[in-house]
């Protein structure tokens, strides 16, 4: 089994920060791509950002030079560094990690349960 546990959501006005942390536990063989993404109400699910397990980055364009994704193989563990948040920046936060759980098994998605991010202008 595993789990994606995410936090560090919040309320917080514009131009602030916020840090989101994404921790993975259980059975876990290797971990591959780890990643963001967002929901706005009445969006699609979108991609924020994401890293490899090299630390190759990608991020969307609405978020370039303002977000930072990071992660540390030995604790399972991906960051979102949010600064000078937008109001459009609101939407739920969701982790998003492809896991092989053994050696015999294919790598798959996994999904956090995701973390409010409410920007206030």
């Amino acid at each position: 089994q595993v789990q994606l546990v995410e936090s560090g959501g919040g309320l917080v006005q514009a131009g602030g920060s916020l840090r989101l942390s994404c921790a993975a536990s259980g059975r876990i063989f290797r971990i591959n791509d780890m990643g963001w993404y967002r929901q706005a109400p009445g969006k699609q699910r979108e991609l924020v950002a994401a890293v490899t397990s090299g630390g190759s980055t990608n991020y969307a364009d609405s978020v370039k030079g303002r977000f930072t994704i990071s992660r540390d193989n030995a604790k399972n563990t991906v960051y979102l560094q949010m600064n000078s948040l937008k109001p459009e920046d609101t939407a739920v936060y969701y982790c998003n990690a492809d896991i092989r759980v053994s050696i015999v098994v294919h790598t798959r998605g996994y999904w956090g349960q995701g973390t409010q991010v409410t920007v206030s202008s």
